[in-house]
């Protein structure tokens, strides 16, 4: 590794962004509430999203500040929640690049490691993620304020969207204060607009006894213990894997389909045409991809599976469902599935998430106003999909918009670039592969937006310009050398 490859990388990202003349130049006129000065832009959230669309919208010359509760370095699943050990995309994708060659993973990597090891380089290891990320707001200077939860977001009338945020150390509430912004973006990551999806069942068991693949869960602590995990996706073989390391005495997968998955579906959807037409598709075809692409189901990394696989105590259950579980007398877990009963002593939910409201409270001021799909969109019989149906249906500006009969001022200065926009806008709103297409078009939208609302600004602005570029003293006037009649006359 070397600093000093680095320090060259950060002196080439300086040039080529002075190249591009970004960042541009404050141009939005300010504005003040009760003393403070109103964001143009306020994103919940800084991981890797958050971090985009901040330096999207400030190479765009808007004022914005992205706020996360996790401590500074520690956004995002990646170096806590997340267990695999290695992401799932391509390497050379560009992800948060924004276009711009320097700023690319793969330009970080090389910089400290060469291009030998690049090539030899299989996938991207998650925590050298992590540091890219780290690096990536710290070359940028990324406006982020660390250990602040937004707690309420309520869009005016006036225009404003005011935000209560709760300074935050180790989840202990230390200051409450407000801020203002004109526009608010949701970049809260693969939970976005809810969280864990668990059966009504796992509710009434002690919370000792099971946690979901998201929870922050301590696995040395599930040392000796029989592990039931409920799925068979990427993060059901991250967390069964993760268990078998810290030592657990057998890990039982349990899955309802009677065969994982082989194909991913969706990426073989990936294109151009797909990043940035899929907005503008009508609504059948929008609901006939993700539908499909749910119903096919995108098997797990080969890598991860084989993590569990060579563990002799790990144990695949296919064609299985999990109907319920009771604790024992012996203190363990009678698990009730469609094969029998099992004893278990702890289980894992990688069963995804969903749009939940209740598990945002910062949305409760504005939850039953939004309108989602099956509030006007009724799919084909057959094709009835509950995920597809609770996705908030969204504007052109990733806005969210009424529901019937709702009323809700302000409403569409509330935009979420998160998992559940993804049918109404495509895979621009999150993932890796086109997070910067996502985040740039948020930024030009959004510009788009502010300029208007402040066209009579701008144009008393244009009437107000009065730099000269050139100052009378150039040239020399002279009458026209006109003939004279008799001149014209002897003609």
């Amino acid at each position: 590794m070397t600093i000093e490859g680095l320090a060259a990388l950060e002196g080439r990202l300086a040039d080529e962004l002075a190249f591009l003349q970004l960042p541009a130049p404050r141009w939005t006129p300010q504005r003040m509430q009760d003393g403070e000065p109103v964001l143009d832009v306020a994103i919940v959230g800084a991981g890797m999203t958050g971090l985009a669309v901040a330096a999207a919208l400030v190479q765009r010359g808007m004022t914005v500040v992205a706020y996360d509760e996790a401590p500074a370095g520690w956004e995002g699943p990646w170096a806590t929640t997340a267990r695999m050990e290695t992401l799932r995309s391509p390497k050379q994708l560009a992800g948060p690049a924004l276009g711009i060659p320097s700023l690319a993973f793969r330009a970080w990597f090389e910089a400290q490691w060469g291009r030998d090891a690049w090539d030899a380089l299989d996938k991207i290891p998650r925590l050298q993620w992590m540091d890219y990320l780290r690096w990536y707001r710290q070359v940028l200077a990324l406006p982020v304020v660390n250990d602040h939860r937004v707690a309420d977001i309520v869009p005016r009338a006036d225009g404003i969207v005011e935000l209560t945020l709760e300074a935050t150390t180790n989840g202990t509430t230390r200051t409450t204060t407000r801020t203002f912004a004109r526009h608010v973006l949701l970049a809260t990551g693969r939970a976005g607009l809810g969280g864990p999806s668990v059966p009504a069942w796992a509710e009434r068991l002690p919370r000792s006894r099971w946690a979901h693949s998201s929870d922050d869960n301590d696995y040395t602590a599930l040392r000796g213990m029989r592990i039931g995990v409920i799925g068979g996706g990427a993060s059901a073989m991250d967390s069964a894997a993760t268990a078998l390391e810290c030592g657990a005495a057998s890990v039982h997968l349990l899955i309802r389909r009677t065969d994982l998955p082989r194909i991913n579906k969706g990426k073989g959807a990936g294109n151009p045409g797909f990043v940035q037409g899929f907005a503008r598709l009508p609504d059948d075809w929008k609901w006939r991809f993700r539908h499909y692409i749910n119903v096919s189901q995108v098997p797990p990394p080969r890598n991860s599976t084989q993590r569990v696989a060579r563990f002799p105590n790990s144990h695949f259950h296919l064609g299985i469902a999990t109907l319920g579980a009771v604790e024992n007398a012996r203190g363990a877990l009678d698990v009730r599935t469609s094969q029998g009963q099992i004893e278990l002593d702890f289980l894992i939910f990688a069963t995804g998430f969903k749009v939940d409201w209740r598990q945002r409270p910062m949305l409760r001021h504005i939850a039953s106003s939004i309108r989602v799909w099956k509030d006007r969109y009724a799919p084909p019989v057959g094709d009835e999909d509950d995920e597809l149906a609770e996705s908030p249906d969204l504007g052109p500006a990733f806005e969210f918009q009424p529901r019937a009969g709702a009323h809700c001022p302000g409403l569409d200065r509330v935009h979420t670039l998160t998992y559940p926009a993804t049918l109404s806008l495509g895979v621009v709103t999150g993932d890796i592969p086109a997070i910067s297409e996502g985040a740039l078009h948020f930024a030009d939208t959004i510009a788009a937006l502010l300029y208007a609302e402040d066209i009579e600004t701008h144009y008393a602005r244009m009437q107000a310009y009065a730099e000269p570029e050139i100052y009378g003293d150039e040239w020399v006037a002279e009458p026209l050398p006109c003939q004279t009649n008799e001149a014209k006359t002897s003609t």
